[in-house]
């Protein structure tokens, strides 16, 4: 490990030495995570704008994937199902529609309902782009090691699911 402190830890140091009475300790996590959310959101993007795709896009179609055959969900499950805002999905669904990505169709028991169903096309590229996408994802963790993976990936699901409460 470097004995240089990062950006964080430099604050981290400015604030011991302003505000000695202050536990500042949460800033390092919190700081450090929001650093990282910032960089991994800038080393994914262009992995789906390659394909021409935002990462909501990505979202859709992979939802929809792992959803199973027949690679089809309605529009709330769609929300409930992807990191995309319930109302965001009608405009994703309309771009990925008009790519030949999607189609929409009338539910069978339910004429008035839509269910949103993966194309062969959009089969085809999502599973390309998800190839290509936990390369990526791979190389960016390649600084920990598989232990280190592991026990980072608990934390953040204990931490998430005490925050969820």
């Amino acid at each position: 490990m470097d004995s240089e402190p990062d950006h964080v830890g430099r604050i981290l140091e400015q604030w011991r030495v302003e505000r000695p009475d202050l536990d500042i300790s949460p800033m390092g996590v919190i700081g450090r995570l929001h650093r990282l959310a910032d960089r991994l959101h800038a080393e994914l993007r262009p992995v789906f704008a390659e394909a021409g795709l935002g990462d909501g896009d990505f979202d859709v179609l992979a939802s929809l994937r792992r959803s199973g055959a027949p690679y089809e969900l309605t529009p709330g499950e769609l929300g409930a199902s992807t990191m995309v805002t319930s109302g965001a999905v009608t405009k994703r669904v309309d771009r990925l529609e008009a790519a030949g990505y999607v189609e929409r169709r009338v539910c069978a028991d339910d004429g008035r309902s839509r269910r949103v169903r993966l194309t062969a096309e959009g089969r085809a590229l999502v599973d390309d782009v998800l190839d290509r996408h936990v390369a990526n994802e791979h190389r960016l963790l390649s600084g920990l090691s598989d232990l280190e993976r592991s026990r980072l990936a608990r934390l953040l699901e204990t931490w998430g699911r005490a925050l969820d409460e």
